[in-house]
């Protein structure tokens, strides 16, 4: 198993040198609606609050995106990602994309 990989929306990591820079990593998934999670959050969207069928949807491609991104990253012999971001855009109606980038590194403590 391999050193778990640091992660970060920052340029820096406290306690750690950038010792190289690998480049641009990115991980993505795109997703689409199915009719039975539309019927569900139409009917909540009757009632209000929130629509947890899309909450665990996106929480489910955050987590897939990122883990692409890490996997990517390693196999570049990264050992963290710096100035982490997420990315979404509609590929149609009822499709999206969610992409996570950053810049693998290899850091080293100081």
């Amino acid at each position: 198993m391999r050193d778990p990989i640091i992660v970060t929306t920052t340029e820096q990591i406290a306690g750690k040198r950038i010792v190289r820079t690998i480049g641009l990593v990115r991980g993505n998934t795109i997703r689409s609606r199915s009719l039975g999670r539309d019927i569900l959050a139409g009917l909540k969207n009757l009632v209000g609050g929130e629509i947890s069928e899309y909450t665990k949807m996106i929480a489910e491609c955050r987590e897939e995106a990122l883990d692409r991104m890490i996997a990517q990253a390693q196999a570049n012999g990264a050992n963290a990602v710096i100035g982490m971001r997420f990315a979404s855009a509609e590929m149609m109606e009822h499709a999206a994309e969610l992409l996570a980038y950053g810049t693998a590194v290899v850091v080293e403590d100081l």
